[in-house]
């Protein structure tokens, strides 16, 4: 967050949009350099909202973190660096992608800035999506997450605002962490969890619980994503996240019927906490991957596929 990179130069290398990651941005001049460049040539500046300094905590600020004694991170954390990515989009014309939004308030400030025509888009993960911070329960540190989980009036807002299309994809937000890092103190533990495995099944029972439906749920991790990335794609753009002819075979066969609850010793990934996996946030899912294909080739198959 102290220097710009050579935009230009990394998309000619195949670079398809440029983000700060989960490091806030030091310098705002910085940021407003960032988007000019990136306006200048039509890129897509991907970042997560969050204020360097307020959000230094571990938990969101409320009725939990405090109980517990834990350092809280408000919404302003998240409001202040909306305000601040809006005034300088509105200045710049650079399109904007928000990763992760956290906060209710959060929610009504995107739809409000695409009321105003601003060029933004937003995601949600599969965490804030279905948990909240009741969830901690007595320092979990499975909870221990990158934005931290807020109340249920944040949830809903999430779901409603996915639903409606203020929010634009659902993402895994998957941050494998090992065990010695994840099995410490609330406070000290290394924030993440395993998501990719649990993305399409989590979708679908958003979708069921919500009433936002099969389509809709599929929609946000399929090719909504893909209308975020937009023509940084080039010729894929055409194809990805959709069934064409002639298009490219990027392809995830499920089971509509299998019934499943997550168990950590099951999934693929080396990194296998999840906060889905305990009897205060365990749930049944919908649907099992039987088989994906990549670019036509088979990447996984399910044992007996």
């Amino acid at each position: 967050g102290e220097v710009l990179t050579e935009m230009a130069e990394l998309t000619e290398a195949g670079c398809i949009g440029f983000s700060q990651a989960d490091v806030g941005v030091r310098d705002t001049q910085v940021l407003q350099r960032a988007l000019q460049y990136a306006a200048t040539f039509g890129y897509t500046v991907w970042l997560r909202p969050q204020d360097r300094w307020l959000g230094a905590g571990v938990a969101a600020r409320g009725a939990v973190a405090t109980r517990l004694g834990l350092a809280g991170v408000p919404v302003s954390a998240e409001t202040i660096a909306l305000h601040t990515s809006f005034e300088l989009m509105r200045e710049t014309g650079a399109r904007v992608h928000l990763c992760r939004l956290s906060s209710a308030a959060g929610v009504e400030l995107v739809r409000a800035a695409k009321a105003e025509g601003l060029p933004v888009t937003a995601d949600v993960s599969i965490n804030s999506l279905h948990l909240t911070d009741v969830d901690i329960g007595y320092f979990n540190p499975a909870m221990r997450l990158v934005p931290p989980l807020r109340q249920q009036r944040d949830r809903d807002a999430l779901r409603a605002g996915l639903a409606d299309g203020t929010l634009d994809a659902l993402v895994s937000d998957h941050t494998p962490v090992s065990a010695d890092e994840k099995t410490l103190p609330f406070a000290e533990a290394e924030p993440g969890a395993t998501g990719l495995e649990l993305l399409l099944s989590l979708a679908l029972h958003w979708g069921e619980a919500s009433g936002a439906g099969l389509a809709r749920a599929l929609a946000v991790i399929t090719h909504e994503p893909v209308r975020v990335l937009g023509d940084a794609l080039g010729s894929l753009a055409a194809s990805a996240g959709r069934l064409v002819v002639g298009g490219v075979a990027d392809v995830c066969v499920f089971d509509p019927t299998a019934r499943w609850t997550v168990q950590p010793a099951q999934l693929l990934s080396q990194g296998r906490h999840t906060p889905f996996a305990f009897e205060t946030s365990a749930i049944e899912l919908p649907a099992r991957v039987r088989c994906t294909l990549v670019a036509g080739q088979v990447a996984y198959q399910a044992d007996g596929v």
